[in-house]
């Protein structure tokens, strides 16, 4: 069964209903008993748990202390391109929007990557729209071992590809998929994605299984906050995360909690997060899975992101560009999406550093386990 049958097999009114009317007494029970239970993943991300989030914060940072230490691994995203076949009101890279289109050359990755090297950065995201003609398989084949060079641990946040693709760019030295499935209200999910093959719902909900049975190391899953029912959205995308552990178990697996941001062309979040919303989303979904790697991004405020950091996050991001070419030249105006976190990552280790964390740059390195 995939999971899209497995989706399919959900009401989604029951569970709403579920969600909405939890008690006191189940987030009780949830907080004695969190760890792999979706119906305390239900409670603990319920409206019923909000007076409880202090304690979910203690045994969040608890968990999260004794499973993973004080470390935090840093990694920065590069965009490679801002082409995009896709039509989505919430993206800056959206196909209609009037931006000036970028793909980067072999020398100008080469000089991004110097930048971002010289930042201290050894593991890296390499981003794209998503325009399978012009930045697809033979341009990812192509730069791979260009970055794979130059940084231990590779991860992509592309289109969707086939297995066999996952297959090829596993041989090339990608380590990890991040793949958002923006969210799982199918009928939300089409109104935001008007035109392009990310229209096809089901295609990208099994994009997690394709990448596992590649033999991806790591696989990443999240919705954009904001664009459906946040509460509901994240408990399907905890429901997707056992779904994906309990058939592919080698794989390691992330999520990120990205809240809708301004960009060009983009929309106003329909169910705004807040930030305590943030912190009980963390929270949940710490307590429901103690191995689970979860990222913050530039997305959140500087005092926000100071705060959020030992609660639960295991990867960040400081001092991103969401532009291609952006680390080279800032002021292109090519970006994704704004960020709200502009310090550098001196000062963001800085920050981490007087909170008791301790930055790891270089965790990772593939000669270890090479024949």
């Amino acid at each position: 069964m995939s999971f899209l049958t497995y989706l399919q097999g959900i009401s989604r009114d029951k569970l709403k209903l579920a969600l909405y009317s939890a008690t006191s007494g189940d987030v009780e029970r949830a907080l004695n008993s969190p760890e792999g239970d979706l119906n305390s993943l239900l409670a603990l991300l319920s409206p019923a748990a909000e007076p409880y989030i202090e304690q979910m914060a203690q045994q969040s940072v608890r968990l999260t202390r004794q499973r993973f230490g004080a470390n935090i691994g840093m990694f920065l995203p590069l965009y490679l391109s801002n082409l995009c076949a896709n039509e989505c009101d919430y993206c800056g890279f959206s196909m209609s929007n009037k931006l000036k289109r970028k793909t980067l050359t072999g020398p100008e990755l080469d000089a991004e990557m110097a930048v971002i090297k010289k930042l201290g950065y050894d593991s890296i995201l390499l981003v794209s729209g998503e325009h399978e003609t012009k930045v697809g398989i033979d341009y990812f084949k192509q730069v791979l071992p260009q970055v794979k060079h130059q940084f231990s641990y590779l991860a992509m946040e592309v289109q969707p590809l086939a297995e066999d693709e996952y297959s090829e760019l596993v041989g090339l030295g990608l380590d990890a998929v991040m793949i958002y499935q923006e969210t799982y209200n199918p009928q939300t999910y089409a109104e935001h994605h008007i035109r392009g093959k990310k229209k096809d719902f089901a295609y990208r909900l099994d994009t997690p299984e394709r990448v596992a049975k590649a033999g991806v190391d790591k696989i990443g899953l999240g919705v954009l906050l904001g664009l459906d029912d946040w509460r509901l959205d994240a408990l399907l995308l905890g429901h997707h995360l056992a779904y994906l552990e309990s058939k592919y178990w080698r794989s390691r697996y992330s999520v990120s909690l990205p809240r809708l941001r301004p960009c060009t062309g983009g929309i106003a979040p329909k169910a705004e997060l807040t930030d305590k919303g943030l912190v009980q989303l963390i929270c949940a979904f710490r307590l429901f899975n103690q191995q689970l790697d979860i990222s913050l991004s530039t997305r959140e405020a500087p005092q926000l992101r100071d705060n959020l950091f030992p609660l639960g996050i295991t990867h960040l991001s400081a001092g991103s560009s969401t532009q291609p070419g952006g680390y080279v030249n800032p002021d292109t105006q090519l970006d994704q999406f704004e960020i709200s976190d502009e310090r550098t990552p001196a000062q963001v280790s800085h920050a981490m550093k007087r909170r008791g964390l301790n930055p790891v740059w270089k965790d990772w390195e593939s000669a270890w386990v090479a024949g």
